[in-house]
């Protein structure tokens, strides 16, 4: 892997790391509050349980990521880079914002392009 395909890699896993943070510890707090949009306290009160199991997720792609610059395993970081890029379309479209495509997909796809390059 090239130096600077670590770095988007590296760069994509500590999105998701920080990801992980907001959902499921501070997905309540104002933080949290703001980084996501949420109408409430009261609906990030209710809505806790399914952000934290949703920050999780999020814990396991950064791990995988993570797991394929320390393996130096190519396959491994396709594997989630990809699941991270449809995980950005997704959560884009079901959610109508446009954001979630530039701050999840867009790095993910540099990563695979500098993959697919070298």
């Amino acid at each position: 892997m090239s130096t600077l395909t670590i770095i988007l890699i590296a760069f994509v896993a500590f999105e998701h790391f920080y990801f992980l943070i907001l959902e499921m510890f501070l997905w309540t707090k104002p933080k949290g509050i703001k980084a996501f949009g949420l109408k409430s306290k009261t609906f990030a009160e209710e809505t806790k349980v399914l952000a934290a199991n949703q920050g999780l997720y999020n814990g396991f792609l950064s791990a995988g990521l993570v797991f394929s610059i320390i393996q130096k395993d190519i396959n491994a970081a396709i594997f989630f880079l990809v699941c991270v890029t449809i995980a950005g379309i997704y959560g884009s479209y079901s959610t109508k914002q446009i954001k979630l495509f530039y701050v999840q997909s867009i790095p993910a796809i540099f990563a695979l392009i500098t993959i697919f390059i070298n």
